[in-house]
């Protein structure tokens, strides 16, 4: 046995079942060792490193295991860095193996040579080591897993391509061996009894309770639906947190942020007490006022209490076990007028997304093609949405229920995953549906290529439904809309402007269905299409770049600052919105405002 065989072996027993991976003979002997074992765990071919990486995340993302994926020495270990970079900062468990050159050649300046020790050493800072002996293993492996798994993070095994053909001879019982073991234990911290009573005293006082959860809460459901109940709250949820509570709960006000909703931005603005579970929601600005709320946090990772916000209660532990052992503490509020008002302002944000949805545009509304598909959504489809203006419309007219799924690049906020997220989704669960809302700047980038792994794997899927919906609107949509905002510049065509590609078309030539639409009437005709296709299906969708991603707490004054930068620039290869942006801004608003600097009200 080989130290590459027993690589492969030991992963095998870790119960790894896929490998995201491109071919470079820096990893040549652990290719052979793939063909030895009958491909198991199974090699998946992607078309880049990066896009290897990125299917190892939305694996992971939504299976709970660690992603693993392996590239070559030199190029292969630096592309494989942007997808390493979104795991780590979404906190998501993914093991990198990559080869480098032969010993004897480190440090001669070698082909493909690379210091990847100090390339990785901050992507997988808990964790990143070089095998130079096969005695080294399995501790290496194991450690690089265990590390993944407990600190949801990335780690790293270097592996020179001479040590990959060695024999394998395992740790002995000697002086300097390290031997090992396989697995590890679930566990589920949780905080001292007297802090949690802490918590519920801060939580018993106040009387307008707004939570506020994160992906951390995942596998608290039924305890935050409890507690909602019991404190008559709302619940907004970060963008990773999207899907950890169903959207058709009354009091449940969506997403929050820049992309979020309105009532999720009146609850942090109304609420007196604040509870965060297992979040690290970066905008502070998004919170109430610093000296308007008492609150509480829950998290499971010690390095992350305490940030965003003035919390009183610090709780590190498991978010089930924690509020398990919470609830208990905790007085019954009636539901009154606070309940109330959150409620009525999430029935009127829906009849708001609505008239936002019908909003003529030159060709389609944005927010329409989103809109249509909710009602449509199997109920058990897994959903991704790259960087971009296809963001807002996913966070804002997708609402989660029965046992979807759903994720984005949310804190390294990098384009180019939609697609490979999606495909990783399907080797997790071949026999559910998925579907990727993307720019045509993420589609061009990457999106396109990886159809071609898509057209590869698909007839193997029970399920064949992966479905790609392309915003085709020929423009960087949402930096052009920032730098509306914020710089005042209508749109830097060299910059911004993008050609038009037949992304349907090339779908169909290489073996997978597909449909331009151009026409409102067509939208809904084209998802249902999609939905019922014997294989994967692209929908072009050629969308208005001029709808504008208002956020939802967009004065009148930033929305007159963004109308009046497209005035005065040229619109007309649109052909659309020279005089008429304004009145589309009005008819597209939650309300019209209050006054210049004050927020819209929603009655308008």
């Amino acid at each position: 046995m080989k130290v590459s065989d027993y690589i492969l072996q030991r992963l095998r027993e870790w119960e790894v079942e896929h490998v995201f991976s491109y071919a470079g003979d820096g990893i040549n002997g652990l290719l052979a060792a793939w063909e030895r074992a009958g491909n198991e765990p199974r090699f998946i071919q992607a078309r880049h490193e990066e896009m290897a990486a990125f299917e190892a995340v939305g694996y992971a993302k939504f299976t709970g295991k660690v992603g693993v994926c392996a590239a070559t020495s030199g190029p292969g270990a630096i592309h494989l860095l942007n997808g390493l970079y979104d795991a780590k900062l979404d906190r998501v468990p993914v093991v990198a193996i990559v080869g480098q050159t032969n010993r004897s050649a480190m440090g001669g300046s070698y082909q493909q040579e690379v210091d990847l020790a100090s390339l990785y050493k901050d992507v997988a800072s808990d964790f990143c080591e070089t095998v130079t002996v096969p005695e080294q293993l399995p501790n290496v492996l194991d450690r690089a897993m265990r590390t993944a798994y407990g600190r949801r993070t990335v780690t790293a095994v270097i592996i020179p391509a001479d040590v990959q053909e060695l024999d394998y001879s395992p740790p002995t019982h000697a002086f300097k061996m390290v031997p090992s073991s396989l697995g590890m234990a679930h566990y589920a911290p949780v905080p001292q009894e007297d802090e949690i009573a802490r918590a519920a005293q801060v939580i018993n006082e106040g009387e307008k309770v707004a939570v506020l959860l994160g992906q951390g809460a995942r596998g608290a459901r039924a305890q935050v639906e409890e507690l909602a109940d019991m404190l008559g709250a709302g619940v907004a949820k970060a963008l990773l947190g999207k899907d950890v509570l169903p959207d058709d709960l009354p009091y449940v006000t969506g997403s929050i942020g820049l992309l979020g909703s309105r009532p999720s931005y009146e609850l942090m603005q109304g609420c007196d007490t604040l509870l965060v579970i297992g979040s690290s929601f970066p905008y502070t600005q998004f919170l109430p006022e610093l000296d308007q709320a008492r609150a509480v946090q829950i998290d499971i990772d010690p390095h992350l209490v305490g940030m965003r916000y003035p919390f009183e209660v610090n709780l590190v532990g498991d978010a089930a076990e924690t509020l398990k052992r919470l609830l208990p503490m905790l007085e019954r509020k009636k539901h009154g007028a606070w309940r109330e008002k959150i409620e009525k302002d999430v029935g009127r944000w829906w009849e708001v997304m609505e008239r936002r949805a019908r909003v003529e545009a030159d060709p389609i509304n944005p927010e329409y093609v989103a809109h249509a598909l909710d009602a449509l959504l199997p109920e058990d489809v897994i959903l991704a949405a790259d960087s971009g203006s296809a963001a807002n419309w996913y966070a804002r007219h997708l609402r989660i229920r029965g046992t979807m799924r759903g994720s984005l690049s949310g804190t390294l906020a990098t384009m180019g995953p939609g697609v490979p997220y999606v495909i990783g989704a399907k080797f997790a669960h071949p026999e559910r549906p998925a579907l990727a809302l993307v720019g045509d700047g993420a589609m061009q980038m990457n999106g396109m290529a990886e159809l071609i792994t898509v057209a590869k794997y698909w007839s193997e899927w029970q399920d064949p439904r992966l479905i790609v919906a392309v915003f085709n609107n020929h423009d960087l949509n949402q930096v052009t809309w920032e730098m509306r905002a914020m710089s005042g510049a209508p749109q830097f065509l060299p910059s911004q402007a993008l050609p038009d590609v037949p992304y349907a078309d090339f779908a169909r030539s290489i073996g997978l269905d597909g449909v331009r639409v151009d026409q409102p009437d067509d939208v809904e005709d084209a998802w249902h299409r999609a939905l019922a296709a014997d294989r994967p299906f692209v929908i072009d969708f050629r969308t208005d770049p001029d709808v504008p991603p208002i956020p939802p707490h967009a004065t009148l004054d930033q929305i007159e600052a963004a109308a009046a930068s497209i005035i005065k620039g040229d619109s007309s290869r649109t052909g659309v919105l020279k005089q008429g942006f304004k009145a589309k801004v009005q008819e597209a608003l939650p309300g019209k405002g209050s006054g210049k600097n004050q927020p819209g009200k929603q009655e308008g």
